[in-house]
């Protein structure tokens, strides 16, 4: 299968999930991803900016030359396309005024600031629900309304260094480095909130009545390794309560990846061209890798048990499986796993994974000609196809006038008025 071209773009598109339902977002830097997925379902996501701008247009790497000449983020461009930017001068009574007129048409407010940020430019829940009752308020912060970091300054690392993703690392004159990770809480953080805010909205179309939603990325961060965190308190129960598996005669050992180190039948080893990952632990599947390399031997000899063995620290077959995989392609590898119903996984990398075949059939790029850079769209299919195209993201308060003509009816001499005034920018 031959990769996409910079300009294809998929015809065959399912439905804007989500169309009709506004959202005003109010986000700076990567909260911005939580109008982002609205976005990308199908909302209308009209982003309130200050007259400067998200200042996420000129935060990290990479940046992208548009065909304008100027430069803006990757981010940006990412996690605001299919969104709309009006410009309100918040500092500006006629600013707020603005904004509540435009969430009384809306269906959702987010804040993605550090909390109470709104209500500190006077716009308050109290007079959103007066100006709505059935709106849904969702502020998505760092760590959110409650407790002693509740105003600490922070950026997405944070997140995950708090919550235990991030390893120390030092390098050879001793300094101390971030180690190379995935980033959990400015992802789900906003996925999460998407949720909630969904939820929130099915309730109020119900009741007629809104609802305030809060979370942190950091709480997402740490909630996204539930079985780890949750593991670990288990293990401090008595031995006699909580045992570690079976297989391993209920021996203790770390949660997750970081007690696979001695895993054998559960390992990633080295191909003639790469890697690949091995996850016989079910003996059923043992049995079948045994044969299928032509030594069933290694299955009599070391048969295991039903579920989850994963000859943790057998040496001598570790060895033997290493001699074996060097000796066979990545692709070969595979090829016997789907022949002989082996569970095996090419290991990628973040910029590898665009050439796998399973990435091709699955993925088409958001062109670059449309979207100012090559994008992956939202993971989702509906009926089939992929989600509705989306437009490239907006500039600062490029649909200013259109909106508020649109949404709240405002009259062209009311909209210079307000241009006059400073509140457009």
């Amino acid at each position: 299968m031959t990769e996409p071209t910079h300009d294809d773009v998929v015809d065959s598109r399912g439905p804007a999930l989500l169309g009709g339902l506004r959202v005003l977002e109010s986000t700076i830097l990567a909260p911005a991803e939580l109008g982002g997925i609205l976005a990308d379902l199908g909302a209308d996501v009209i982003k309130i900016e200050p007259p400067e701008g998200d200042y996420g247009r000129r935060m990290t790497w990479p940046m992208v030359r548009l065909e304008d000449g100027s430069e803006t983020s990757l981010l940006s461009l990412h996690v605001n396309r299919g969104k709309r930017s009006v410009v309100l001068n918040l500092q500006h009574p006629d600013g707020v005024s603005a904004y509540l007129d435009l969430a009384r048409h809306s269906d959702v407010v987010i804040e993605g600031m550090r909390p109470g940020a709104l209500a500190r430019r006077g716009i308050t829940l109290e007079r959103l629900w007066e100006a709505n009752p059935a709106l849904v308020f969702c502020s998505i912060s760092g760590y959110g309304a409650s407790g002693p970091y509740r105003d600490l300054p922070s950026h997405g690392i944070a997140y995950d260094s708090w919550a235990g993703h991030v390893r120390v690392e030092h390098d050879p004159q001793g300094f101390s480095y971030i180690a190379d990770h995935t980033s959990i809480g400015i992802h789900a953080g906003p996925a999460y909130a998407a949720l909630g805010i969904l939820s929130g909205v099915l309730s109020a179309r119900a009741t007629g009545k809104g609802c305030s939603i809060e979370i942190a990325q950091s709480d997402a961060s740490v909630y996204f390794d539930w079985w780890a965190v949750e593991a670990w308190r288990s293990y401090e129960r008595p031995l006699e309560e909580v045992r570690g598996s079976p297989a391993d005669d209920g021996e203790r050992r770390p949660p997750g990846p970081s007690g696979m180190r001695e895993s054998v039948r559960y390992q990633i080893y080295a191909t003639q061209d790469g890697f690949v990952l091995l996850m016989a632990s079910e003996q059923s599947f043992w049995k079948n890798f045994c044969e299928a390399i032509g030594r069933p031997d290694l299955f009599q000899r070391w048969p295991g048990v039903r579920y989850g063995d994963h000859a943790r620290g057998n040496t001598e077959l570790r060895q033997i499986l290493t001699d074996t995989f060097v000796t066979r392609t990545s692709a070969d590898w595979l090829a016997m796993g789907l022949e002989h119903d082996v569970p095996l996984a090419p290991v990628n990398t973040s910029s590898s994974v665009t050439a796998d075949p399973q990435f091709l059939d699955r993925f088409s790029w958001q062109p670059r000609t449309r979207f100012g850079a090559d994008m992956l769209p939202f993971p989702l299919r509906v009926g089939g196809s992929p989600l509705p195209s989306h437009t490239h993201a907006p500039e600062v308060g490029q649909d200013s006038e259109e909106v508020l003509a649109e949404v709240v009816g405002y009259t062209a001499e009311e909209i210079a008025a307000l241009r006059s005034a400073g509140v457009l920018g």
